[in-house]
């Protein structure tokens, strides 16, 4: 108790004991100690204190309007109320975000000749806590090689192998939800927006099933599938196969939206960008594509490598800016998406490249020949020309070859690696996004919460036709053109419907020299001639339409009076003319005499 009591400062020179305020006892009453002189609780007092989240009542800050100028009582009341409460939650928000630091926990070596990659996974377990030590794991599973998927909360684990093995699972409390042997060749998986529901690419379509492992669905149009996505946001299902056949299942209605051929034969890589829905796929001739549903063709098309592309992967941590791609001409080579004029990065895997994947902090992780390496993220993000592998972060041997899946583990320090003798989970320590979303994805969601969200995610949906390759274009203005009006226009006309006169004045390549007067000006017959040739023209508009000749049909046999007599006077008028004409010309008809004229006259 001495001890304790000299810890907590209470033991002090009599020159700094603090001062003690005693009430002296009433008459008639027992002295009661008071809690004032309780000399090791107010020591412990002293250097204790309250989160302020916790705290009862917390004296008003200073800088809080008081809206005196409000001459109602109860409104300037609730104003005052609503404003000190706004400069607590500030105030509350900025000590809550002493737990979001940047450092996102990575190994760091004491001395300049240490390296990371020389700790191995035994150490680094025994370093880490008792729960992420959990995550180091080896599953020894006979039916591989072994592909895995994690649901999007990283609570729940998908296995699949290539001879028929499929089973989902919680990996944390090791509860088992379904095993099936389905006794055919089983190529992919996926979950679809929770753990309920899941895919599997099997030998000849994609089959559908529950938590427990019923059969509910076959997709009989996804034929000879050989890999798997699902869009959260959007609801879809996207699969490739050997046909070379990109289509998109819509799994809240059960339609097949849209199917892209996309003439590079059988496809065996594939991703999605989370940050656009637009999927990756790198084909047998060494190019890559990115697809969208809405339209027929590639969006971006680029020749990635000299051979197969073997996988491909997007960054999540950069937005969807950094692409990496695996091929089977032993490279790796990191793209930016938003330009296609080279490679940032580009290095040899030693023993052939196999699959590569991105963590949510942006660390890469590559497979190649019996090792899994794994990248940081500021070194793989900078250019550089010259073909050599960036600094190695962590490494890893695998003695079972081949490596064929690899999958980070959200909100988890854990990488799962599939291969021919099961799945082997390794820490990466800083790969992990550390903080969630509850809203988004929440790893400890009891049922309700899953309904919730589950039901908020359909009402949500986004439609397949935004899926672009820029998103933010959705509920941003179209730029305005720059020759949108004319010179002296204030009726801000559109630059298509302007005359064609009006348009080189805009652009500024009219010629104007020979102009004389203005349009409308005393004297200007050539300007009345072109009225009149442009009225003429809108007069003869629609003449030639069908029910303007059956209007006109049906007028044939009406006897008009008044068109009678119009057309007789017409006729009068056009024999004078020409009586006129033949005079003008020396009498009769302006023909040369003939012999057998007499004869003429002779009758008459």
């Amino acid at each position: 108790m001495d001890s304790l009591i000299a810890q907590a400062d209470a033991l002090r020179p009599l020159s700094k004991r603090r001062k003690i305020i005693r009430e002296g006892p009433v008459k008639g009453q027992k002295k009661a100690k008071t809690p004032a002189q309780d000399e090791t609780s107010n020591s412990v007092a002293q250097h204790t204190s309250l989160p302020k989240s916790l705290r009862a009542l917390d004296p008003s800050p200073e800088d809080v309007p008081k809206h005196a100028h409000i001459t109602n009582p109860k409104l300037r009341s609730h104003l005052t109320r609503q404003s000190t409460q706004a400069v607590r939650s500030k105030v509350l928000l900025k000590d809550a975000e002493l737990l979001l630091t940047e450092d996102a926990g990575k190994m760091e070596v004491e001395g300049e000749m240490d390296r990371t990659w020389r700790i191995d996974q035994a150490e680094i377990a025994k370093s880490a806590g008792q729960e992420a030590a959990q995550g180091r794991r080896e599953w020894k599973l006979e039916s591989g090689p072994y592909k895995s998927r994690y649901s999007k909360n990283g609570r729940h684990l998908a296995i699949v192998g290539k001879t028929g093995h499929v089973a989902t699972f919680d990996w944390k409390t090791g509860t088992l939800h379904t095993e099936l042997q389905l006794q055919e060749t089983c190529r992919d998986i996926t979950f679809f927006q929770d753990q309920s529901h899941f895919a599997v690419a099997q030998n000849k379509y994609i089959y559908i099933y529950d938590r427990d492992g019923v059969e509910l669905h076959c997709l009989k149009s996804h034929i000879e599938p050989t890999r798997l996505e699902f869009l959260p946001y959007h609801w879809l299902l996207a699969s490739v196969g050997n046909a070379g056949y990109l289509k998109y299942q819509d799994t809240s209605t059960g339609q097949l939206l849209v199917e892209h051929r996309t003439k590079f034969g059988t496809c065996n890589a594939m991703a999605q960008n989370r940050h656009n829905a637009v999927i990756h796929l790198g084909h047998q001739n060494g190019s890559v594509t990115l697809w969208t549903p809405n339209l027929p063709h590639a969006a971006v098309q680029l020749l990635a490598h000299l051979g197969p592309v073997v996988s491909v992967s997007v960054d999540p941590s950069s937005g969807g800016r950094y692409m990496s791609t695996a091929g089977q001409d032993g490279t790796v080579k990191i793209w930016d998406c938003r330009n296609w004029k080279g490679s940032v990065r580009e290095w040899s895997a030693r023993g052939g490249s196999g699959e590569v994947e991105w963590s949510a902090k942006g660390s890469l992780a590559v497979a190649s020949g019996g090792t899994v390496n794994v990248y940081t993220a500021p070194t793989i993000h900078e250019t550089f020309t010259a073909k050599a592998p960036p600094p190695l972060y962590l490494t890893h041997p695998v003695p079972h070859r081949p490596l064929v899946s690899l999958r980070f583990c959200p909100f988890q320090d854990i990488l799962t690696i599939g291969h021919s003798g099961g799945l082997s989970s390794i820490l990466v320590p800083g790969s992990g996004e550390p903080n969630f979303d509850s809203s988004e994805a929440d790893p400890f969601e009891n049922k309700k919460a899953r309904r919730e969200r589950e039901v908020r995610g359909l009402l949500e949906k986004i439609q397949p036709d935004m899926i672009a390759l820029d998103p933010e274009f959705v509920g941003s203005l179209a730029p305005p053109s720059k020759l949108t009006t004319a010179v002296n226009d204030t009726h801000n006309t559109p630059f298509a419907r302007l005359p064609r006169l009006e348009k080189l004045r805009v652009q500024g390549k009219a010629d104007e020299t020979e102009v004389g007067k203005e349009d409308g000006g005393e004297g200007d017959d050539s300007g009345k001639k072109e009225d009149r040739e442009v009225r003429e023209k809108r007069k003869m508009r629609g003449k030639g339409k069908s029910m303007k000749r059956y209007l006109r049909k049906q007028r044939k046999n009406v006897v008009d009076p008044t068109a009678v007599a119009v057309r007789a006077k017409l006729e009068k008028q056009k024999e004078e003319r020409r009586a006129t004409k033949a005079a003008a010309n020396g009498g009769g008809d302006g023909k040369k005499a003939s012999a057998l004229d007499r004869f003429k006259r002779s009758k008459a």
